[in-house]
């Protein structure tokens, strides 16, 4: 592992630690998984209690209104485990009556994209099995956060800034989120009784008390409001899920792990499997050569992924066949050395704004927790007086008729957020993830080179300057890339947006693991708040 040479300033230090580490999008967080962990709690119990404060300190991006998925490494069953905890369409909304609104593609705001929130079942699913806490300890952190309030972070007022106007439309989100008509300021206190009391009720009674009963049906009566078809009984019936890991082996051992489909993890897979045929580790890091094999990859993974991903239990999603040696053989040949390509979908064959945080304890668990509300606030919508904002993943449906993921009743949609692991030989190695809607393949990509290819510590694997591809052959830079890249990269025919444009490339953590003296090793994401913390 490489430790203090790079070819880019490296902005943080790494943490290193032996007993348990932490990393996640905002300080205070991470101090909450901490405790638990000084506490004798595991990393599951501690990943809990770090997105529960999430929750409560960074509204704009999560909140147990939305959705969640993990990967859990269980030193116990000495496997890898996924967890989906995204919830599907209400029963009564169908793409006829979406179409007969006069849409063309779904909406992104209001009641009509509110999906049933599955995080708070995913806490349940993944407490029953691993914890060895209660939610009435997990929870005093964040209840007593919500209750006294605390000192907005200046990442998060910045975001919570930009949604004014949507928080302003309408009178229940506006009296929660914007005190005294405005957002929160950098080193304001924001306190949210409203969502402490929730929470209590969670804490007392567990998460029937969110999905039945009272809190469920103000849920429901926010939706309707807004236009929207979510009924009590959409909620009652939810339930989260586990599911197999899908996994490509990469190189020298190293093997990528991601969550299967409804989620957009597969983007990932594919473009490092079509990477993986390029050396990388040979060409100088950073390089033109090395940018645009990476770009390449990412574009043909991208429309593969959106032409084929829906949620498994309604439609067929051949996995198998996508991420086949054959199929990555043949999209690999469609990349030219010295142009850039429009790229389309294959034909594989038929067989066989967000938080992400990671936890690892001195036991040997990690886990690789990622959860949203899809864009900044989600739908706009504040159930009640409950002080719970619902996400809007139902944006990511298709109206396309006969599309994988158009909107069907029970359906879940195509969802961006995605956890991301690193095994070595067998043995956990890598808990990671990258935050930021469609960055969130392309940020594992990345990250995940940096760590294997150029054996980067966690903090400089995501300090490295990223790029961002936007659509056909634009592509967005970091300044970390010189003039002399970006010049060679445009003869090629990438079409790139001008330095500095304000386009998003992620926000990330890791932890790893070294595999012999059980050390953590962590970083986390210097483009928002984040902190890794450890004992």
């Amino acid at each position: 592992m490489n430790f203090s040479d790079y070819s880019f300033p490296s902005r943080r230090a790494y943490v290193v630690a032996r007993n348990g580490l932490v990393a996640t999008s905002q300080p205070l967080a991470a101090q909450a998984g901490l405790a638990v962990l000084q506490a004798g709690g595991n990393a599951i119990d501690a990943a809990i209690a770090a997105v529960a404060t999430l929750c409560v300190v960074e509204p704009c991006s999560t909140g147990i209104g939305g959705d969640a998925f993990a990967l859990i490494w269980s030193a116990a069953e000495g496997r890898l485990v996924g967890l989906n905890a995204s919830g599907p369409a209400p029963a009564g909304l169908t793409a006829d009556l979406v179409r007969g609104r006069g849409h063309t593609t779904f909406p992104a705001r209001g009641g009509l994209p509110v999906t049933v929130p599955g995080a708070l079942r995913g806490w349940q699913l993944a407490l029953e099995r691993f914890g060895t806490r209660g939610l009435d300890t997990l929870l005093a952190q964040p209840i007593a956060y919500a209750t006294g309030g605390f000192p907005v972070s200046p990442g998060i007022a910045n975001a919570w800034e930009r949604s004014t106007e949507l928080l302003g439309r309408l009178p229940d989100s506006r009296r929660v989120w914007l005190p005294g008509g405005r957002a929160p300021r950098a080193g304001e206190l924001f306190a949210n009784p409203e969502f402490a009391a929730t929470l209590r009720a969670i804490a007392d009674y567990g998460p029937d008390a969110f999905y039945t009963g009272p809190i469920a049906a103000r849920i429901a009566a926010a939706v309707r409001a807004d236009g929207g078809v979510m009924s009590a009984d959409d909620l009652a019936a939810f339930r989260a899920e586990w599911v197999e890991p899908m996994a490509v082996e990469y190189a020298n051992g190293y093997t990528f792990h991601e969550i299967p489909p409804n989620g957009q993890g597969l983007a990932a897979l594919l473009a490092l499997n079509i990477a993986r045929g390029f050396d990388l580790g040979s060409l100088p890091y950073g390089s033109a050569d090395y940018t645009h094999i990476l770009i390449e990859s990412m574009k043909l993974a991208f429309v593969d992924a959106h032409a084929y991903v829906g949620d498994p239990r309604r439609v067929g999603v051949p996995v198998a066949g996508l991420l086949s040696g054959r199929y990555a053989r043949e999209r690999r040949a469609l990349i030219a050395k010295d142009r850039a390509l429009f790229p389309e979908p294959g034909n594989p064959p038929r067989d066989g704004d967000t938080v992400y945080l990671t936890v690892a304890d001195g036991a040997g668990n990690m886990v690789s927790w990622i959860q949203s509300l899809y864009m900044g606030f989600g739908s706009g919508i504040t159930a009640g007086d409950t002080g719970v904002q619902l996400q809007n993943r139902g944006a990511n449906f298709s109206l396309t008729p006969g599309h994988p993921n158009e909107v069907a009743p029970g359906r879940r949609p195509f969802h961006t957020i995605i956890p991301g692991f690193i095994t070595r030989d067998g043995r956990p190695w890598a808990s990671y993830g990258v935050m930021g809607g469609f960055m969130q393949p392309q940020g594992h990509l990345q990250v995940g080179v940096n760590l294997v290819d150029f054996g980067m510590n966690p903090q400089a694997a995501l300090d490295a300057p990223r790029y961002n591809w936007l659509q056909e052959r634009e592509v967005a830079l970091e300044p970390g890339f010189g003039a002399a890249v970006r010049e060679e990269l445009t003869r090629r025919g990438h079409a790139l947006l001008p330095v500095g444009a304000a386009v998003h490339y992620g926000g990330g953590q890791v932890i790893l693991r070294d595999p012999d003296s059980g050390v953590l090793i962590g970083g986390s994401e210097p483009r928002n708040d984040g902190a890794a913390v450890g004992w």
